[in-house]
């Protein structure tokens, strides 16, 4: 019996007893290759030595100091590191527990903007639909998984909802990718002008959608076209890169690859690799200056924030990604996935999209190829997968619900950094093998 209220009360779950690279092993001694980092967090894998010996170095040195008496040199230098190697404009980092928090400070950080500059009739959030941005009530608010907010709708707040850029569903027939970035891009333009420009406050999106829809990225000049919208009505704009960011795409930002930056950005995930739980909101001077020369504090805060731990197994992880140069291994790796994806499923009659950015990769799965007819909900065909995939040894994140929180299935894939050829080849190996034994089940 447990005590637990685990997320399926009824599952039989195995315990963890132990992990190492890029495994982990359960107390049955059985090992699984994590080939979505849990859940696209252990970016530098299991019991990395460099790590833990600076988790011990702080907890010899400080373990927790609450911020309204406080600094501490570790959270200090985890911000001077985030901010020199930052998309352009950002001047500070607030550091939270966890993405969810970080997406519910930087829509906080949005509205006093605007009330500090003295626009207090911004208050619209803009989003897209079937996007993930947190569990927690201001985020779900923003985030449009239909599923997930449906049985809450009653305690959120009003947001708004375009289509993403999501060129597998969305594109059409002799539709250029310039083209239906444009066409995507202008939903957002249309609307700003049906809401009133001057009640928008901001324009919230994943730069590469995560697991509602499978490592969905944007095609050519979209979020180019976006951050021109945004400038023009005054909106920010907030790019939540909780799971696609820190590296992840093979960029230590994935909007680096899309030449943008944010007014605001939420990472967290990969910021501290699973080794504590930690995210941030990376804020641009702009915003920083409104709050200085105005009411002279940000109105929130946690218990928890600038965690002196947690700042301390974040700035090791990162130190380790510089140090060993693994984002060029993250585009060297991502790119051998892709291949291999390619070659084991670029003709499978079920898969219907490969997709993704280095190592951030998903793979759609459809009952009609040439139409893209998804598979029937009630089979829950992703948990199948699920569970033909941790029988042979091998963690990935499927997930139903791709094209409106119901209808669609994918399995999204996010292996360590530190992956070596073989590695990809056995997860190749072995999701094909779970696919076909779930489709046949």
């Amino acid at each position: 019996m447990t005590h637990i209220l685990h997320r399926q009360i009824n599952a039989v779950l195995p315990v963890a007893s132990g992990g190492k690279g890029i495994e982990l092993f359960d107390s049955n001694g059985r090992a699984y290759i994590d080939a979505s980092g849990g859940a696209a967090v252990s970016c530098l894998g299991h019991g990395h030595p460099d790590v833990i010996a600076a988790m011990h170095r702080q907890a010899d040195t400080l373990a927790y100091a609450h911020t309204s008496f406080f600094t501490s040199d570790i959270a200090e230098a985890l911000a001077d590191r985030l901010v020199a190697d930052a998309p352009a404009g950002i001047s500070h980092a607030y550091f939270v527990s966890g993405g969810s928090e970080a997406v519910e400070a930087a829509l906080k950080m949005a509205r006093q903007y605007f009330v500090e500059i003295g626009q207090p009739q911004r208050r619209n959030i803009i989003a897209r639909k079937q996007s993930y941005h947190g569990n927690t009530l201001g985020a779900l608010a923003t985030g449009g998984n239909e599923w997930r907010r449906a049985q809450f709708r009653p305690l959120l707040i009003e947001t708004h909802h375009i289509d993403p850029c999501f060129a597998y569903r969305f594109q059409e027939a002799g539709e250029t990718d310039r083209d239906y970035a444009a066409r995507a891009a202008q939903a957002l333009e249309d609307k700003i002008i049906e809401l009133g420009p001057e009640t928008v406050m901001a324009f919230v999106a994943e730069t590469v959608v995560g697991a509602t829809a499978g490592a969905v990225p944007p095609v050519a000049d979209y979020f180019r076209r976006i951050r021109e919208i945004c400038d023009r009505y005054g909106v920010l704009l907030i790019l939540d890169e909780v799971m696609c960011g820190m590296g992840r795409t093979g960029t230590l930002h994935a909007c680096e690859q899309d030449g943008v930056a944010p007014d605001l950005m939420t990472v967290a995930k990969g910021l501290g690799g699973g080794y504590q739980p930690i995210g941030a909101v990376l804020l641009s001077q702009k915003i920083f200056d409104a709050f200085a020369n105005g009411s002279g504090l940000f109105q929130h805060g946690h218990t928890y924030i600038c965690h002196p731990m947690a700042c301390a197994a974040a700035l090791a992880v990162q130190d380790v990604i510089s140090r060993d140069r693994l984002l060029d291994n993250v585009e060297a790796m991502g790119a051998h996935l892709a291949r291999r994806l390619g070659e084991r499923f670029g003709n499978h009659p079920h898969i219907g999209d490969i997709r993704g950015r280095g190592l951030f990769m998903g793979v759609e799965l459809v009952e009609d190829r040439s139409t893209k007819q998804p598979f029937d909900p009630k089979r829950k065909l992703h948990a199948r997968i699920k569970k033909a995939a941790m029988a042979n040894g091998l963690l990935v994140y499927p997930m139903g619900g791709t094209i409106d929180g119901a209808v669609g299935d994918h399995v999204l894939l996010a292996p360590p950094f530190i992956c070596d050829v073989a590695a990809i080849d056995a997860i190749v190996e072995r999701l094909d093998d779970a696919i076909g034994e779930a489709l046949r089940s």
